[in-house]
């Protein structure tokens, strides 16, 4: 079954995509519930600012499907859950897909669903489970036309970075994207790399899938907007941001701001102004 009908709901007219990440939840981590201990509020000032997306755990979807309202952002559901984020590590590291993922999408009316593609130094183990989650899913998305959003994250040492801190070396982040590539995603959620300069290169390497960068930790909002501005020239799709929109002192005005880079109806120097 063809995944087009739904990719054409969670792209814009455009093909450009604003993605907000709200399944922090999922991962166990204290810091990551700043700006969204109230999902339900947090949920509605999205809806509010009318994002392309919404990304979201099946438990905490009932705040984007079941809201009353006009041109609701479609629906991204978050598949797997994982342990690797703490600044110390536990014992055993894991990346768990719930059951019966795919169909839940269905019954939740998701527009794609998300799964993770790790690579953690000195952990192979977790990134076998990585591919293994991929493998399982990919034939699930193609027999009900859901499509599949791989997320493959470049993760530095924890020792050395102490937590959740990405690798922004881009010949571990091509070869990432390419392995996500032939493993069958429809649609990338990528690291930046350090030199936003060189992210065709990431682009080149998603073989005509959509690049949607990730937004990682929270920055300044100066960042946030030059960061997005440099990778929609360099041929992303749109972003998939989460802290640096559900964190900020004004979520709503972040999104607007975003959504108006994205879908290039200001330049850089006007969407600083919808800040303002």
């Amino acid at each position: 079954m063809s995944v087009v009908p739904r990719l054409r709901r969670l792209f814009a007219a455009d093909n450009r995509c604003l993605n907000v990440a709200v399944d922090h939840g999922f991962f166990n981590e204290w810091p990551f519930l700043q700006g969204i201990e109230d999902m339900s509020r947090a949920v509605q000032t999205l809806l509010d600012a009318k994002p392309d997306a919404i990304q979201l755990t099946a438990g905490q979807a009932k705040h984007l499907q079941f809201a009353s309202c006009d041109d609701k952002p479609a629906f991204v559901l978050r598949t797997d859950v994982a342990n690797v984020y703490g600044s110390e590590l536990p014992r055993t590291l894991f990346s768990h897909v719930m059951d019966d993922t795919v169909e839940q999408a269905l019954r939740l009316d998701a527009a794609c669903v998300v799964v993770n593609l790790f690579r953690i130094p000195n952990q192979p183990e977790v990134h076998q489970q990585c591919v293994e989650n991929v493998s399982r899913l990919k034939p699930l998305c193609e027999r009900y036309g859901m499509p599949l959003m791989v997320e493959p994250l470049v993760m530095q040492s924890n020792s050395a970075a102490g937590g959740y801190m990405v690798d922004g070396d881009i010949k571990k982040i091509v070869p990432l994207v390419r392995q996500a590539t032939e493993l069958g995603a429809d649609i990338i959620k990528a690291d930046p790399c350090d030199n936003l300069e060189e992210y065709h290169l990431v682009v080149q390497a998603a073989s005509g899938c959509p690049v949607l960068p990730r937004g990682g930790g929270k920055v300044p909002d100066d960042e946030v907007l030059r960061r997005t501005s440099v990778l929609i020239e360099q041929g992303a799709s749109g972003i998939v941001y989460g802290r640096n929109i559900i964190q900020h002192a004004n979520p709503a005005k972040m999104t607007r701001a975003l959504m108006a880079i994205v879908h290039g109806s200001c330049n850089l120097e006007q969407a600083k102004q919808l800040l303002a």
